[in-house]
């Protein structure tokens, strides 16, 4: 019996390319397109989320919905085949409206999601070619440079310097060295050297590997049930949650009393359940889902206008409720555009050595391209080709060092460049203008001094140390002692034209910035004042490491400026801001932003950041400005804004409808609707507000976050539901008393009125002004009006007999329409007292 065959990771590079079928070379793009096609998308949950027929089926998981087609089928077993049919047929065009609808939205979103979707660079046809992540399959050979994520599980062929965060799959917190030599077949994650895995990302160096395992055959996907826990549920998430929960209770509360009421007064028992079944359905707003989604989806792309991409759609109303804006500085509160100010020597005298040094460290490093050293290659004027480069110590975010090991003549060199603490820590000695050297401690207070100097002038500070390396080919971390502090190297970022007005306006809109950056507290607190933040408050990173968790909580809360902060503690802060009580977002592009974008209310990156960053986020900026931000803040006010005036309506009118309908059912010898005309009414008035995205929004709505409050749209049913049924028992006297109605007329003329009343009441509600100082879209008034004229048409058309609608007399119109001007003139003035009474 033969032994199962090694895994990929046991076994030498060549004997895996020829299993997968490929080359250093990579796939053609026919044999990968091939492959894709067989083995599905590289995703752990498939592409594009849920498919057509699940949402379709989503749609009809409401139990009450489901209790529906169950009493339904038994109606046809009863020979009642008409109430049946109808049942069945409004139920499935709401489902069929709210699929449609959501469908839509998903399909729209998808779309703008392409814009920022992760890729990564293949090997196809022996050239690089940016593809999406999920086109990967195995056998693809990846080039791979700090700050990609990892598509698939990958087995490295060749690498240089190379260190990945495996935070996610294995939880260790630093990043791990990676290599292409083979590990033994009983290798644990953690020891796996030569497998870069599917969810980490490179934090440093370089690779080229070939893609072995992809979606749930990958480390990541056999634990994902584990590891991808589910996103964190929003303020909108929540109050959504927490409204249905309202709205159950209500419902089971109405469903069951009346049931059993209705049995006690000796009605038929099966007409009472569809009745009291109907009649939840009438409360409970169907369409919310979709409607939600429609919402949603509209703010969406309005914001992709703005160059704002959602990412998910759920963070748009966390946009909208964000008190505190957390941001490093580069890029997005200043230029980006680093400059060099200058380069000095240990006692601050211009220096063209240490601008040598800082040429060589930055032209020679492979690891992530980063603006600084893009900023010493622009200005340029060193001649580099006298020196080979030997080796490299790549940078990381413990030592806050680069180092390069080059060539020359003769000498080999160790020249590093740094944070200027970090720099100081590998030094015993400086350099001083006439080539001497002096013990660091004779002079390190003056280098304090002037690096708090620069600081206090704007510029961003970075030490340079060198080391005759003596004839060692090779360098690792622990030659990094006894070197000699060459100089400074200033930067120069300034801030963005116009930014601190930005800030000011968000300020205006109860959005507060807070600056969290590695940068030292004197360079910090240049900009902060800047920006217009006259005495900042500043907490620096080795001040947090002396912070209990509470007191963070409340120093942050205080807090303009985290200073000099490692990258760990990014997270840290941002869940104490969390703690204080802010909706917080958090907006960074580097890999060690990631973390805190994730556990952040709204994370937020840029176009240009790194995959791993992006991939975090909620919202993708294609503009780095906060500008952009701005006006994504108000449109994701907006979006929530709609949401709620269709919660308004539902909790007004539909509340008030089946409170008349049940107190109505209990001296009435009939039922006051039947249980089909009860859907068809909470169907009709949910139509118009499928067009609620397009509606206009009151300056007041955006002017300040606002959150979810249950409480609030209590006291709004509590109060509007009530008027509504003053005016329902007005119809009813009406009916009764003056027209002398039957049991179908009055059925007719109450639902006319019910569904009339409903839809020209969000009219009303939609806003805190009046009618006509405040108008609706004219989409929304269109809609309205067209169900309006739809709903008086219906009990003289031919939908009238399936639905038992008898003609209306003539003498009941002009009673209608007093009935339903009254109706509208009562809910301005109850609006008015209700916004002074609860706000």
């Amino acid at each position: 019996m033969n032994d199962a065959p090694s895994p990929f990771y046991a076994r030498p590079a060549s004997e895996v390319l020829t299993e997968l079928a490929t080359s250093p070379a990579g796939l053609s793009a026919r044999e990968a397109a091939a492959r894709l096609a067989a083995l599905g998308p590289n995703t752990l949950g498939g592409k594009g989320g849920r498919s057509d027929f699940r949402l379709l089926l989503s749609q009809f998981k409401s139990p009450i919905i489901l209790i529906l087609i169950f009493a339904a089928i038994l109606s046809f077993f009863l020979d009642d085949q008409t109430d049946a049919i109808i049942i069945l047929v409004i139920v499935c065009v709401s489902g069929l409206l709210g699929f449609w609808q959501e469908r839509g939205a998903a399909h729209a979103v998808e779309k703008l999601l392409e814009m920022v979707e992760t890729r990564g660079t293949a090997l196809r046809d022996g050239l690089p070619a940016r593809i999406p992540f999920d086109e990967f399959v195995p056998g693809d050979v990846v080039s791979l440079t700090a700050g990609c994520g990892i598509p698939g599980d990958c087995l490295i062929l060749e690498s240089r310097d190379l260190f990945a965060n495996e935070a996610s799959l294995t939880g260790e917190t630093f990043p791990v060295e990676k290599g292409a030599a083979p590990v033994r077949p009983d290798a644990s994650l953690a020891e796996r050297a030569n497998v870069l895995f599917m969810g980490t990302h490179v934090v440093s160096g370089t690779a080229t590997a070939v893609v072995a395992k992809t979606a749930r055959e990958t480390e990541f996907g056999k634990v994902s049930a584990r590891l991808r826990a589910a996103p964190r549920e929003t303020d909108f998430e929540r109050g959504i949650r927490r409204f249905g929960f309202l709205l159950m209770e209500i419902t089971m509360i109405m469903m069951t009393g009346i049931f059993a009421l209705n049995v006690l007064l000796e009605k038929p028992v099966a007409d009472s359940f569809l009745f009291s079944l109907a009649l939840a359905v009438g409360l409970t707003p169907q369409l919310l889902p979709a409607i939600i989604s429609v919402n949603l989806a509209a703010g969406a792309k309005r914001l992709a206008a703005s160059k704002v991409i959602v990412r998910r759609l759920a963070a748009i109303e966390n946009f909208g409720a964000m008190t505190i804006l957390c941001s490093d500085k580069t890029g997005t509160l200043t230029d980006g555009t680093v400059r060099i100010q200058g380069t000095y020597d240990a006692t601050g005298a211009p220096s063209d050595h240490a601008f040598t040094l800082a040429y060589l460290n930055g032209f020679f490093q492979s690891g992530f391209a980063n603006p600084i050293d893009a900023a010493i290659a622009a200005k340029g004027g060193v001649d580099v080709s006298g020196y080979a480069k030997l080796d490299e110590i790549p940078y990381d975010f413990v030592r806050k060092r680069l180092g390069i090991l080059v060539h020359k003549d003769g000498q080999n060199l160790l020249v590093v460049k740094g944070a200027l603490r970090a720099v100081l820590a590998a030094c015993s000695r400086a350099r001083l203008p006439d080539g001497g050297l002096a013990p660091l401690a004779d002079v390190r207070p003056d280098i304090e001094k002037r690096f708090e100097e620069y600081g206090r002038q704007g510029y961003r500070c970075l030490g340079l140390a060198g080391k005759d390396m003596g004839e060692a080919g090779q360098a690792g971390k622990a030659d990094e002692t006894d070197m000699v502090f060459e100089g400074f190297l200033t930067l120069w970022d300034p801030p963005k034209p116009g930014i601190a007005q930005t800030v000011a306006n968000l300020a205006q809109k109860g959005v507060r910035l807070t600056v969290i950056t590695g940068d030292n507290r004197y360079v910090a607190e240049s900009i902060g004042r800047q920006m217009g933040i006259a005495e900042p408050a500043i907490l620096t990173g080795p001040d947090l490491r002396t912070l209990s968790p509470d007191a963070l909580v409340a120093r942050a809360a205080r807090t303009d400026i985290f200073a000099e902060v490692e990258p760990n503690q990014k997270e840290d802060i941002v869940r104490a801001l969390q703690k204080a009580g802010f909706v917080v977002g958090f907006m960074g592009d580097g890999i060690n932003d990631a973390s805190a974008i994730k556990a952040a209310d709204v994370g937020l990156s840029v176009d240009g950041a790194v995959d791993v960053a992006k991939e975090a986020a909620d919202i993708v900026l294609l503009d780095p400005d906060l500008g952009v931000l701005e006006n994504g803040v108000l449109l994701g006010r907006k979006t929530f804004a709609n949401t709620l005036k269709y919660i308004f309506m539902a909790t007004s009118a539909n509340f008030g409808n089946m409170f008349s309908m049940a107190g109505a059912s209990l001296f009435l010898p009939f039922l006051p609707l039947l249980p089909t005309q009860v859907l068809l009414t909470n169907l009709l008035t949910d139509l118009p507000e499928m067009t609620i995205a397009s509606d206009s929004v009151d300056q007041d709505m955006v002017e300040r976050p606002r959150k979810w409050d249950i409480k609030f749209i209590r006291n709004f049913m509590l109060v509007f539901g009530p008027l509504s049924s003053i005016f329902d028992c007005l119809t009813f006297v009406v009916l009764l008393h003056f027209l002398n109605a039957s049991e179908a007329l009055f059925q007719t003329g109450w639902f006319v009125e019910s569904v009339v009343s409903a839809a020209l009441i969000v009219l009303v509600v939609r806003t805190k002004r009046t009618i006509l100082t405040s108008r609706p879209s004219r989409l929304l008034l269109w809609a309205t009006l067209a169900m309006v004229g739809l709903t008086l048409w219906l009990p003289f058309g031919p939908l009238a007999e399936p639905f038992d609608f008898v003609p209306l007399p003539w003498s009941f119109l002009p009673a209608l329409a007093g009935i339903v001007g009254l109706y509208v003139v009562s809910a301005e003035l109850a609006k008015k007292w209700f916004y002074r009474r609860f706000g």
